[in-house]
């Protein structure tokens, strides 16, 4: 059973936020950030209430069944009402245990995606722009806004790598499930024999950092200019707008050239190292917390391979929760995207309740 006071506690916070808000002297920015809070938790109010009752409730039904003056008929009545209790009581204590676990503080920020070209050659190219559109239609249903950092086209007219930016409401906590190897096995246009090839791209999804949330100082960077080349090595501009910044303590590098504007350029590639190095630091402080890591759904490694597309078959399957759809085209119009999302959050939280066992 969860201890009383903390279920308490999410009640007094609930009535505190409601005349908090009820006030009107909050400043828009603060009252924004404790709508979000009261918002959250409106979901598991009813349950925290319900839940405190449970005993009293519970001892009155029981005072009815096991009084033999009572009538059949009330006596069960009660055993009904006191097994729906029962029902309804496990239900609350998993949505109040889910409530409480520990929440990813990353969560609610804005991401950035790095998509990258694996083994596969040409087809793994064009297999890396198939995930870019997928992701951009998932994101235009949520009306998450997305904007392209860098990218890097092939002959094919595939991407070998695209960088972008996604931000909207609680992106990362969505998105976060997307970094590994995404795997794909079809036939390629320039396949005479029918034969099906494997290739690979790699997800890698950080979220965004904000200067608050990591020091990098201006002393702890080395930034070089140069002139940004085009395909073949041509020069595509005549000026150095071209940047790349080093990030000495961690040695980090991050290029940029998609812009006219050196100061743009320059501002780009600061974003992208920024989330580097935060997600880097982040990552060392997962793997202190929890050397195994079992309360996560895979490790977030980019190396780790988390899902096969299956153009014959027509399937798509994560491996993390052994979950196949077989409605690969769907999935990859963003259509059913939210299911195998759906189905990844639910494992991790399973994985969590068990730890706290």
């Amino acid at each position: 059973m969860l201890p009383k006071e903390k279920i308490k506690s999410i009640i007094l916070k609930h009535e505190s936020i409601e005349k908090e808000l009820a006030s009107g002297s909050l400043d828009p920015k603060l009252y924004s950030n404790k709508s979000k809070e009261y918002s959250e938790l409106n979901q598991i109010i009813e349950h925290a209430k319900k839940y405190l009752k449970f005993e009293s409730e519970k001892k009155e039904l029981e005072v009815i069944i096991n009084d033999k003056k009572s009538d059949d008929d009330m006596r069960t009545l009660a055993k009904k009402e006191l097994e729906s209790l029962l029902s309804s009581y496990n239900e609350q204590e998993n949505r109040l245990k889910i409530f409480l676990l520990p929440k990813d503080s990353d969560d609610q920020k804005n991401a950035i995606v790095e998509i990258r070209a694996g083994t596969g050659g040409l087809e793994a190219t064009l297999f890396c722009a198939d995930l870019f559109k997928m992701y951009e239609k998932v994101c235009s249903k949520k009306k998450w806004l997305i904007e392209i950092i860098n990218i890097s086209k092939s002959d094919a007219g595939g991407f070998k790598e695209v960088i972008f930016s996604v931000t909207g409401n609680n992106i990362y906590s969505y998105l976060k499930y997307e970094s590994g190897v995404h795997r794909v096995q079809r036939v390629p246009d320039t396949e005479t024999q029918g034969r099906v090839h494997t290739s690979a791209a790699t997800v890698a999804v950080l979220p965004e950092a904000e200067e608050v949330d990591i020091d990098i100082k201006e002393s702890d960077l080395r930034v070089d200019v140069f002139r940004a080349g085009g395909p073949g090595g041509q020069s595509v501009n005549t000026t150095d707008s071209a940047v790349r910044i080093t990030h000495l303590p961690s040695g980090v590098v991050v290029s940029q050239q998609d812009e006219k504007s050196q100061h743009k350029n320059k501002a780009k590639a600061l974003k992208i190292l920024r989330a580097r190095v935060y997600e880097s630091e982040k990552r060392k402080k997962d793997q202190e917390r929890s050397k195994n890591r079992k309360n996560q759904i895979g490790t977030g490694d980019r190396s780790e391979r988390i899902r096969t597309y299956n153009f014959p078959q027509g399937r798509v399957t994560d491996h993390r929760i052994n979950l196949t759809l077989h409605k690969l085209d769907e999935f990859l119009s963003g259509e059913i995207h939210e299911e195998m999302n759906e189905g990844l959050r639910l494992k991790e939280q399973d994985l969590k309740l068990q730890s706290l066992k």
